[in-house]
């Protein structure tokens, strides 16, 4: 029962956050994709309709299939992690960087899948960072966190529910 729960309750989140990726990535394209660009912070935050074949700066751009398997081998390996992560408070931060990636990894692959491109819109003018999205946003902070927890939180005999049981099992 407790593992139903805690995958309805993933999939729930999940849906919602990926629901808010699309929702902005919609107005994003609806209200900008003529060029228009939108001063938040003059002269700090923009947004500025991009389409990026690629990754962060347009790396790999083209390669669609070689995302196509990064994000159902990520999704895959997630899906796992979950599955396996005892329901107790100790594991809600994994549990949240993992729901993180997770939505973000699909958000821009809908966008791949359905446009051949993601749809970008947020820029961050000091530093000339790149174009990104709320799907970008997820996995970055979902990033960010589970390498926290890993290098500060926990130890290796937190994961002791990862390991294989004895009999293969």
């Amino acid at each position: 029962m407790l593992l139903k729960k805690k995958g309805i309750s993933f999939s729930l989140m999940a849906l919602l956050l990926i629901a808010l990726d699309q929702l902005t990535k919609g107005l994003a394209k609806s209200s900008l994709s003529s060029g228009r660009e939108i001063p938040i912070l003059p002269h700090i935050l923009e947004l500025l309709y991009v389409q990026n074949e690629g990754a962060a700066f347009g790396v790999l751009s083209g390669q669609r299939m070689l995302f196509f398997i990064i994000t159902v081998l990520v999704l895959s390996v997630i899906v796992c992690l979950i599955r396996r992560l005892p329901e107790k408070r100790r594991y809600f931060p994994l549990f949240l960087s993992s729901l993180l990636i997770f939505s973000g990894a699909i958000g821009n692959f809908i966008d791949r899948m359905r446009n051949g491109y993601v749809v970008d819109f947020i820029y961050f003018m000091p530093i000339n960072f790149p174009v990104f999205n709320v799907a970008d946003i997820y996995v970055t902070s979902g990033c960010a966190l589970m390498i926290y927890l890993f290098l500060f939180v926990y130890r290796d005999e937190d994961f002791h529910f990862l390991r294989r049981k004895k009999g293969g099992k």
